[in-house]
């Protein structure tokens, strides 16, 4: 994992909002495209063709410090392999950011008896930002899949965190499903936050809403990446299946 802070007068404009899975869309310009200055992405889309728009990458806001002037963003790092990562790796002070959003729809619910949070790598940032919004005392189960114990990190929370760390192991594909499988309730009503690999995601929706009665208004469930695909496939994936559910509309 990569941090990255970034700063500079135009974070004054970078909404505040409420989400904990803030996220925003970071924009690579493609090699040899000459872009507008200032830089406008409305103008780009209306005026060049769509192989020369910018390649965007999704990534959540692990932390927004407007006193200090911060945004900070954690990036997955997989050595030479696709567009963000190695960018991050190589990033130095006073190289651009470019960002569209923020986006975001889930904060932890204040008034839950208890939450639970599941995700791997890609959602650690948002489960850590919603770990420090959890009110004093409230407990928090939270598993969460890494690497390694390299990759673990430390999570501050007012509330009761029991933190589960499972590390990725090829021969246990199912490893999160079987842990959320195993969990001891705690009693009351739950909040519960699963993101991060969609097969994965999909298969715990289903075990929370079908085999513990969840009721899907108190899920936040999103794949945010598929294997086998980067983003651009899983997004065009994404399209295809929502044209599919609605008929094309």
């Amino acid at each position: 994992m990569i941090r990255v802070v970034a700063g500079g007068d135009e974070l004054e404009t970078f909404p505040d909002t409420p989400h904990t899975d803030r996220y925003v869309k970071i924009l690579f310009p493609r090699p040899g495209v000459r872009y507008p200055e200032p830089f406008d992405l409305g103008a780009i889309r209306a005026e060049l063709p769509r192989e020369q728009w910018p390649a965007m990458r999704t990534y959540t806001v692990r932390a927004l410090d407007h006193a200090a002037g911060e945004l900070t963003i954690d990036f997955v790092h997989h050595g030479d392999v696709g567009l963000a990562g190695p960018w991050a790796a190589s990033a130095r002070p006073g190289d651009l950011l470019r960002l569209a959003g923020p986006g975001g729809a889930y904060a932890p619910d204040p008034d839950a008896d208890w939450h639970l949070m599941v995700g791997d790598e890609s959602a650690l940032p948002a489960i850590a930002a919603a770990c420090e919004r959890v009110p004093d005392g409230v407990p928090v189960v939270a598993l969460l899949e890494v690497a390694d114990a390299a990759e673990e990190q430390e999570l501050a929370c007012p509330g009761d965190l029991r933190a589960t760390w499972l590390h990725r192991n090829p021969d246990a594909p199912d490893q999160v499903l079987d842990a959320v499988r195993a969990l001891e309730f705690p009693p009351g009503r739950v909040h519960a936050f699963v993101h991060g690999e969609a097969g994965i995601v999909r298969s715990v929706r289903r075990h929370l809403v079908g085999e513990r009665g969840v009721a899907r208004a108190r899920l936040s469930v999103s794949g945010y990446w598929r294997r086998g695909v980067d983003e651009d496939g899983w997004q065009a994936e994404k399209a295809a299946e929502r044209a599919a559910v609605t008929g094309g509309r």
